[in-house]
């Protein structure tokens, strides 16, 4: 499985933006699906999930601002942002966990910059 994320930019503060997330092959097998953001000089750091159920989980920075959503027919995940602020700025990467009984598959995709001006 290959990730690809897409959508990201230049929006100002207060603006939104609507980061894709599509996968090459079935996402129905990956058990969780999330988005994480890496600003620049910090760590990588998770900023929501949503399993295949639909459960949805988010950082408390993001709640209320972003939601995340899984189109399982086409393979694909969205992370909605709304009220974006300068903080929000970094690089935001798509990633999949798939659990089976003993393995663990953890699948990234190339990140989308979102930069977000004052």
């Amino acid at each position: 499985v290959q990730l690809q994320a897409s959508g990201g930019g230049l929006v100002q503060a207060g603006g939104s933006l609507r980061l894709s997330c599509a996968s090459s092959g079935s996402i129905l097998s990956i058990n969780t699906m999330g988005w994480y953001h890496q600003a620049p000089g910090k760590q990588r750091d998770w900023v929501a999930t949503v399993t295949t159920d639909g459960t949805t989980l988010y950082t408390d920075s993001v709640k209320g601002r972003f939601t995340i959503s899984r189109d399982n027919a086409k393979d694909t995940v969205y992370l909605e942002m709304k009220i974006l602020k300068p903080e929000d700025t970094a690089v935001y990467y798509c990633n999949g966990l798939r659990v089976t009984a003993g393995a663990r598959y953890n699948y990234w995709g190339r990140g989308t910059l979102v930069t977000v001006s004052s």
